[in-house]
């Protein structure tokens, strides 16, 4: 369960003022229809995380032990970073598919501005990390629609309240400690 809430936990965080999100904040503004919006954010994550978990375990079971534990425990450390880099939406990220519908649209944009995303490059650590990525696919969608779905509802409102810097600066504590447990052999217990 552990894989569970830490993976809802840390990628809940880091969504937060994520180009994702403030693509959810663009579509709900321009189409102000939520229930498709959110169904679109729902399978484009299910997606594109479960690719995400697969290539995690996949890792897993192709990676020596040793060298897993570095590759984890210093890409939680890189992911500590780039978390606090702010984000910024393309706009051709919002003009993609709207022949497609507004469940259309969101799937589809969501899908490709989450490819390479710091939540999908989490999903993948996390997974590796975890060696249970159906648990850390649930955590990671959870974490998504947590941060995502009250962005559809309430748009740029919401968005002005929520202090940024505080956010990122707690999520990539989380990744941070992570990297360090990793490293320090934390995982050990699972083999890494």
């Amino acid at each position: 369960m552990e894989a569970l809430f830490i993976s809802t936990g840390v990628v809940a965080l880091a969504e937060i003022g994520d180009k994702t999100q403030l693509l959810a904040f663009i579509l709900a503004a321009r189409f102000k229809k939520p229930v498709p919006i959110i169904a679109g954010i729902l399978c484009a994550t299910i997606i594109n995380h479960a690719l995400a978990g697969a290539l995690g375990a996949w890792i897993t079971a192709t990676v020596r032990p040793e060298i897993l534990r570095w590759v984890l425990g210093l890409s939680f450390i890189g992911m500590a970073v780039w978390t606090m880099i702010p984000d910024k939406i393309e706009d051709e990220e919002t003009h993609v598919a709207r022949k497609f519908g507004v469940f259309g649209a969101t799937l589809i944009t969501f899908f490709l501005a989450e490819m390479g995303d710091k939540t999908q490059i989490a999903t993948v650590a996390l997974a590796a990390h975890y060696a249970a990525p159906v648990l850390v696919v649930i955590g990671t969608t959870l974490g998504m629609l947590l941060a995502d779905v009250p962005a559809v509802f309430v748009g740029d409102k919401l968005a002005s309240k929520i202090p940024m810097k505080l956010v990122h600066s707690i999520a990539a504590g989380i990744f941070l400690i992570l990297g360090a447990a990793t490293l320090l052999g934390a995982g050990a217990r699972l083999g890494f």
